[in-house]
């Protein structure tokens, strides 16, 4: 019995007093296998949150949003084209009016024409912030077209590009397209409609990269130079996305490099704040190419310029535009 005793009993390893459990090399196993089989090393408390409740809670989830990252991401989805758009920078004291306006040059879509949902809530209302309809970091929002007087068609034909659509849908002066609204407007009204319209769609196709329908739109009157409810111009979403074929389009129709928008900012800013090295060249190198009166690439002046602007020089230039 006294041997048996003795068998069972473990030896001490030398170690801290009070310190987390380690294995015994010399002990079997939980399941039996023999030395070797680690002990778990218990883990440490977790502090608790005050006041957190079980999952469901409205407390709860309110302060998961307080206690969430002051920076986060989000997404938006355009409900009538599928297309998913990355929000970043986002806050929970956010308001839905800064959150379109970032929309406006993220999704391309003007201000004016945005209308988000979350989950199943109603329209967002401009004034109030992220956090007053318990939107999430990596929260799914909704964006729809306002469909009054035909916006969602039109904007989904710039999407696509597709002139022969745009042509139909009241962007040009000589169109047949009538709406609920603009078959009551007199002459002055119908070519205000028409003068919106047609930059509303340029400055999707813009973003979009659809040079066929800029440049469709172009030719029949759209202008250039319009502002979006930001102060932004078509140059500056095509900056933003760096098309550049779609710049060099407008710079023929003498839109500018240094138009400002509400937040200060050009198209020319546009890009170096993107690190858009190819759209800066190409958008300085065009912008003096208007401003000399050429549109002849082949021109020995507009030749040598290039080739200077594609080594990377005239940075100094840039800057001084």
């Amino acid at each position: 019995a006294a041997g048996r005793a003795a068998g069972t009993r473990r030896r001490r390893r030398p170690g801290r007093r009070g310190g987390a459990l380690r294995p015994d090399p010399d002990a079997g196993g939980p399941d039996g296998r023999g030395a070797g089989s680690a002990v778990p090393r218990p883990l440490p408390a977790q502090p608790r949150a005050r006041g957190w409740s079980r999952v469901g809670d409205p407390q709860a989830v309110s302060l998961a949003l307080d206690l969430a990252s002051d920076v986060f991401v989000m997404q938006v989805l355009l409900e009538d084209s599928g297309e998913v758009f990355r929000v970043t920078g986002c806050r929970s004291d956010m308001t839905v009016r800064e959150l379109k306006e970032e929309l406006d040059l993220i999704a391309g879509i003007p201000f004016s024409l945005q209308r988000l949902q979350y989950l199943d809530q109603g329209i967002l209302m401009d004034d109030a912030t992220l956090r007053c309809h318990d939107v999430v970091p990596g929260g799914i929002i909704s964006l729809r077209i306002w469909h009054y007087d035909g916006w969602t068609e039109l904007v989904l034909a710039a999407v696509e590009g597709d002139s022969s659509k745009l042509s139909c849908l009241g962007v040009a002066e000589d169109a047949f397209h009538r709406t609920t609204d603009s078959q009551h407007f007199d002459d002055k009204q119908w070519k205000k409609w028409i003068s919106q319209r047609a930059f509303m769609a340029l400055y999707v196709a813009s973003h979009r990269g659809r040079s066929e329908a800029v440049q469709y739109l172009l030719e029949h009157g759209a202008n250039c130079q319009g502002r979006s409810p930001v102060g932004r111009t078509p140059l500056h979403v095509a900056a933003a996305m760096s098309r550049l074929d779609c710049i060099s389009l407008q710079l023929n129709y003498e839109a500018s490099i240094n138009d400002r928008d509400t937040k200060g900012e050009t198209p020319m800013s546009l890009v170096c704040r993107l690190n858009h090295s190819q759209s800066r060249r190409w958008m300085f190198l065009f912008y003096w190419m208007v401003k000399l009166g050429t549109k002849d690439p082949m021109d020995p002046v507009v030749n040598k310029a290039f080739q200077r602007v594609k080594a990377g020089f005239g940075s100094k230039e840039e800057n001084k535009t």
